[in-house]
Order: structure tokens, then C-alpha cells, then sequence
């Protein structure tokens, strides 16, 4: 434990660890020192001087983002010397800040305000005309207001430290100083948007908040993101049933405060004009709209007479669907129509993995581990492109704990910029060979966090495990995933071999391409996926059934397509990438469609399918919770919205490798399947669609 030192705070005794800031120590017993240029996990900076304290025995106040605690001090963070600094500051900053409130979106939000609020003056003694500049458009996502600037350099700093970007820096100075982006009149970066949530001020806007709302004006729900496999809290603003702005400043996520341009700005999707709000049946040939009953009484016609006929049956679920949706979608397929041929589009071998780890726990690391192992193995993927959150959490390990960190991949990553050893690798083998390379270095750590893409699979998975226990330390792993829901899929036996929990299924089934080669399918049931997308299916009799929130090239070929609800309108839990369930709010709706869940409940009952159970959320993660190996999760750390890790089979996966089906869509930060294409402002920015490896 570290060393405690004793100190006294406005009368209060405390005690810290050595070297704690002393902002940081009056904070954690409820203490608040007000400030606007430190942030915590950020360098410091010094630069507003509102986070002045008297100390006893200091010739003059001193700040306290940058004073480190001491045995025996003495502090005082409210006395007339302090108000009356922090008064002057105040007035000193708004000696040319535009006096704009009721039209700046941060009114409501804006830290300047409060602190006036607390301390200010009643009145200027500055009689100058206010220096200005105009407003500047960097980016379809950010705006400038250089007048509103108080120079605190905090999005400086998170887009060089925390991005690892440095896409801002500061121009001339004194009261003529402003930010600029790193392309003179333009962004070339991230199009994140950290710099707009970390501002104190309404200096930095956001392209789809501004002029939009008002905060208060707003419903604020926490859900998980949508896209990558990370799984980041999004608090999303909702104003009249739509989705309006996207932030996690109240850093309730495993992400805290973090955000990549997909998940800030990325939800655009859901109010999309081409969004499906009535189903479609293929009637002469074309599709056309009908109602529900409609679409409700062809199925339970149609797929009654194949079943009874031992029709093949292909079920494909999705990377985009809830935990319970999957769970019910398998039940679907295997006690309801009698197939065994289900699966999705897989993009990491996570099935591998865990059968490589049988007999092992503790394992599996999660996204915290990554912030403090004490090195960082990152093969075979663009974390900075691919898994943003991952790659944020590597960066502040390294700024924080100095952790080492290696690099196997097929080109330049941004991570290499922070490895002790970047390794080129163009092939599989050349991967492992490359990773044997580095044992002698790896030994020397504590603790080592493998993270792996999908060039790593079938048999090297196994390799890379053993070769993980031949180092003699604590090795655990990450097996990358592509979407939110990515690893709940393969959890909740949305696979020919596996039931939940990864069991293997009596009965091995067809997978999704011997479903699309299959001559004599019979129906072709899609959930929230595009499996046609770039081939035709064999079977040119099959009666297809598609759930989606777009007319995708799947659907299309559809004989009945069915309006289904996205993510940000459901309630329901996912499993990220490494493992952890978080739950899901519904933030907003869209007319005429339907939840997934919901989906299946009304088809199941068109087509009389018993003993199911309830199509209800709550119901169904009692019973992935009773059934399902490693989800027996506290309920109270769900409700909370927190992310218990999962505890998969310890034990062999008894199934024979398939590693021709894993294959990562290779998105970047801007793209997300077929998801990315209907975001209108991630297609906006100048940096979209981006290339992988530094192309």
C-alpha cells in the first residue's frame, strides 16, 4: 500500500497517498476545487488558475492541479483570499468572452457559467471593445468560436494524448491566442469529437447538436454503442422520440468519458429516410407494403407446410442483436422449425479460444486489464482503426504505468509510435514466428495481455496459447470481435455446432455458406444481417424471410421483410469483446418497427410453434442466466449498468476448428457493415471510409 500522508483541508483532516494532487485528494473526500484547464488523466497544465488554495506557510496561493500533498499541510479552498482570486480570474476570462448564453448550445452545460454563477463579479472593470474573430468550420463535426476560448488547452491534450492524434495545437498569443487544427483551415484526424466534450466552453461545437436542443430540454439515456465489438457506454439525448446527440461525459461506462466518431455522432442511422417502417411481401414479383397481420398470416401458411414437409431450413442470426434475441432466435430454430442449420457471420475465434484455455480461469482479460497489465501484445489488427476504445485504453497505460508495448501486424498502426518493438508479419506464419521473437522480452513483464485479430485462429489459436504458458507469467487474452454483439452471438448458440454456453449441439447443422450453397434450401430465415450481400443463394425456390431496419441487398431478394427495431431502441444486454454483458435502454422508436424479440414472438405464434416460452427480455435473461455457463451475473451490477465479465466453459470445445469462416469485415472508424453506410455523418468526413494499416 502506498505511503499515507496526513493533511487538513478546510478544517477537515485527511489522508492521501503520497504524491496524490491535492485536487485529486479534496475531491475524493468530497472536496471540489474548482478548475478549468486539469482533467484528469491528462498532463497538467496550470494554464486557468481558478484551482488557486491557500496554504499555510506559502508566501503566495498555489495551485492545486499541480500540488502534490504533503505531511502536515494545511489548506483553505474557500477563504477570502481564494473567492477573491478566483473573482478576478473569472473576470480576467470574460474580459472577451462573448456574452452569448442564450444562444450557446453549452448554455445549460458550460462550466464558465457555473463558476460566474459561484464567484463572479457583478460588474467588469474592463471598458475595451471585446476582441473578435469569426467562427470557424473545421469539419462536418466540429465548429470554433475563438472569442468563446478560454485557453485551457484541454482538447489540445486529448487529441494528442489521449487520441494519440495532435490534430490541435495553439496559434500567436495573449488575447489574440487560438486553437487551430492541424490542416490550417481544416481537421485531418478521428472526426472523434473528444475535443467538443472535454471543452469547459461552448468554444467547440458539434456539427449535429448545434442550434438542435437545449439539455434540459432533452432525456438522457445510457445505452451501449451499436458498432465495434468494444462495447462503450453512449448517454444518448433524446428530444421528441429522436436521437439528437451522443456523449458519455458523465464517464459511467467502462469507456468513461470516451467516445470514437461512431459512437458520438454515429446514430444517425436511426432516423435514416430509408428506414423500413412497414413490412413488405413480394407479391407479382415486386415488394410491396402490407400490414402486419399481412406479413404475419403468409408465414404462418408458409413455413408450416415446409417444416411438415422436412424442408431444409437455413436461420442466420445477428452480430447487431441483443443476447436475448439471439437466445430466443436458437430456440426458434432448433424447438420450433426443427433445424439445426443456424449460424452468423463470424469475425474472431472466440470458440477457439476458449477451448485453447480449457482448464484455465481468469484468463480472459477485459478492458480494464488493458489499462494496467504491464504489456501489451497487439497482433493482426489496426487497433486504433478497429477497436478505438482498445487502443485508448493501451495509450493511457503507457502515458500512466510506462506498460511495454509490441506490435505484430501487416503495416504501420498508430500504435507502433509507442512500441518498444514494432514487428512487420504479412502472413500467418510470419505472425507466430515474429511473436516467438519476442519471448525473451515478454518474460521480463509481470503480466502480459495478448490481443488478437482474426489472422490468429483454427490451430495457431492453440499455438498462441501454449505458446502464452511457455513464457512462465501471467498471460491472458483478448480475441477481437467485429460488432456489439459479436461475442453474445457465439455465447447464445447462434451456431450449427454449438447450443449456449458453447455445448456442443447434438446435431451439427449447415453453416451460413453451405446454407447460401445449399441447392435445395427450402426457407432462408436472416435476422439484422446482409448474407447476400455479394453472392446470390443457390436455392432459387426458397422462401426468404428477412428482419431489418434497411432494404439491404439480402432483403431485397426477400419474399417477406419485416421492419425490425435497432439497438438504440430496445431494452436487453450485450456481451462485448472481451467478454463483458452491459444492458441496454431504449432510448427512442421508430414507427412501424418491431424489436427482434418481438419479431420472433409474433412469427412463433403465426406459425403455432409451442414451449418457447415468453418473447419477453426480462423473462428470457432469467433463463440465460439459470442455463447458460459464465452468465450468472449479478443482477444489481446489470440494473447499475455495470459490466460483469463472464465465466465461458471451462472445459474443451468439442468441435473441429473451422477457421475458412472467420473472417473480420476489416472496418475502420468509419465504416460498420452495412450498418455505416446508412450514417450519414460518418460518410460526411473528409478521413471516411479510411484504410487499415496505414494506407
Amino acid at each position: 500500500m502506498a505511503d499515507l500522508v496526513t493533511l487538513t483541508v478546510n478544517g477537515q483532516p485527511l489522508r492521501a497517498a503520497k504524491g496524490t494532487l491535492l485536487i485529486d485528494a479534496a475531491k475524493q473526500a468530497g472536496i471540489n476545487i474548482p478548475a478549468f484547464c486539469y482533467y484528469e488523466g491528462l498532463s497538467l497544465q496550470a494554464a486557468c488558475r481558478m484551482c488557486l488554495v491557500e496554504v499555510e506557510k506559502t508566501p503566495k496561493l498555489q495551485a492545486a492541479c499541480t500540488l502534490p500533498v504533503a505531511e502536515g499541510m494545511v489548506v483553505r479552498t474557500e477563504s477570502e483570499q481564494v473567492v477573491k482570486a478566483r473573482k478576478t480570474t473569472l473576470e480576467f476570462l470574460l474580459a472577451n468572452h462573448p456574452l452569448d448564453c442564450p444562444v450557446c448550445d453549452k448554455g445549460g452545460e458550460c462550466e464558465l457559467q457555473d463558476m460566474v454563477f459561484r464567484y463572479g463579479a457583478g460588474e467588469s472593470r474592463y471598458t475595451e471593445v471585446k476582441h473578435h474573430v469569426d467562427e470557424q468550420q473545421w469539419s462536418p463535426v466540429v465548429y470554433y468560436d475563438g472569442p468563446r476560448c478560454i485557453l485551457c488547452y484541454r482538447c489540445v491534450r486529448v487529441c494528442d494524448e489521449g487520441m494519440g492524434v495532435g490534430a490541435l495545437g495553439v496559434t500567436n498569443r495573449g488575447a489574440s491566442s487560438l486553437i487551430v487544427p492541424n490542416k490550417g483551415d481544416h481537421l485531418d484526424c478521428d472526426e472523434c469529437g473528444a475535443c467538443i466534450d472535454i471543452c469547459p466552453v461552448g468554444a467547440l461545437t458539434s456539427g449535429t447538436y448545434r442550434y438542435q436542443t437545449r439539455p434540459w430540454e432533452m432525456e438522457h439515456v445510457g445505452t451501449v454503442c451499436t458498432h465495434c465489438g468494444d462495447g462503450c457506454k453512449t448517454t444518448l439525448g433524446v428530444r421528441n422520440g429522436e436521437i439528437v446527440r451522443g456523449n458519455n461525459r458523465d464517464r459511467s461506462g467502462i469507456n468513461g468519458d470516451f467516445l470514437c466518431v461512431k459512437g458520438r455522432y454515429g446514430f444517425d442511422f436511426s432516423s435514416h429516410p430509408e428506414r423500413l417502417q412497414s413490412p413488405l411481401m413480394r407479391i407479382n414479383g415486386q415488394l410491396q407494403e402490407v400490414s402486419w397481420s399481412a406479413a404475419l398470416v403468409a408465414i404462418g401458411q408458409k413455413m408450416p407446410a415446409i417444416k411438415a414437409a422436412g424442408g431444409k431450413i437455413g436461420v442466420v442470426g445477428s452480430s447487431l442483436s441483443t443476447n436475448e434475441e439471439n437466445y430466443y432466435l436458437q430456440k426458434f430454430a432448433r424447438q420450433g422449425l426443427g433445424t439445426a442449420h443456424i449460424d452468423h457471420q463470424r469475425s474472431g475465434d472466440v470458440a477457439g479460444l476458449i477451448d485453447a484455455l480449457a482448464g484455465r480461469t481468469n484468463a480472459l482479460a477485459t478492458t480494464d486489464e488493458l489499462y494496467t497489465a504491464k504489456a501489451v501484445v497487439v497482433i493482426g489488427a489496426d487497433l486504433s482503426q478497429q477497436h478505438p476504445f482498445l487502443a485508448y485504453q493501451i495509450r493511457a497505460n503507457c502515458r500512466h504505468h510506462q506498460a511495454a508495448v509490441y506490435t505484430i501486424t501487416s503495416g504501420p498502426v498508430r500504435e507502433t509510435s509507442i512500441a518498444k518493438k514494432a514487428v512487420l508479419a504479412p502472413s500467418e506464419s510470419a505472425t507466430l514466428s515474429q511473436l516467438r521473437s519476442l519471448a525473451e522480452d515478454l518474460k521480463q513483464h509481470a503480466e502480459v495481455v495478448i490481443v488478437f485479430g482474426d489472422i490468429i485462429k483454427g490451430s495457431l489459436v492453440r499455438e498462441l496459447v501454449e505458446f502464452g504458458n511457455s513464457l512462465g507469467v501471467k498471460v491472458k487474452y483478448v480475441c477481437l470481435v467485429d460488432y456489439v454483439n459479436s461475442r453474445g452471438a457465439v455465447d447464445m448458440g447462434v451456431d450449427p455446432r454449438l447450443l449456449p454456453g458453447f455445448k456442443p449441439a447434438p446435431t451439427a447443422g449447415m453453416t451460413l455458406p453451405e446454407m447460401i450453397a445449399s441447392p435445395d434450401l427450402a426457407a432462408f430465415w436472416v435476422v439484422g444481417s446482409n448474407p447476400l450481400e455479394k453472392q446470390g443463394l443457390a436455392s432459387s425456390n426458397a422462401f426468404i424471410v428477412v428482419q431489418d431496419m434497411f432494404l439491404t441487398e439480402t432483403a431485397k431478394r426477400a419474399d417477406i421483410v419485416l421492419p425490425s427495431a435497432s439497438l438504440y431502441e430496445k431494452n436487453g444486454t450485450v456481451t462485448n469483446g472481451t467478454g463483458q454483458v452491459q444492458r441496454l435502454k431504449k432510448a427512442a422508436s421508430v414507427m412501424g418497427a418491431k424489436t427482434d424479440l418481438d419479431i420472433l414472438g409474433l412469427a412463433a405464434r403465426a406459425i403455432k410453434l409451442d414451449g418457447l416460452g415468453a418473447a419477453n427480455a426480462e423473462k428470457i435473461f432469467d433463463e440465460i442466466r439459470s442455463s447458460v455457463r459464465g452468465y450468472n451475473v449479478p443482477l444489481p451490477v446489470i440494473a447499475t449498468g455495470g459490466a460483469p465479465l463472464t465465466a465461458p466453459l471451462n472445459g474443451r470445445v468439442d468441435v473441429q476448428p473451422q477457421p475458412e469462416l472467420i473472417r473480420s469485415a476489416q472496418d475502420t472508424l468509419f465504416t460498420s457493415g452495412t450498418l455505416g453506410r446508412y450514417s450519414k455523418m460518418l460518410n460526411s468526413v473528409m478521413e471516411a471510409p479510411g484504410k487499415l494499416y496505414g494506407k
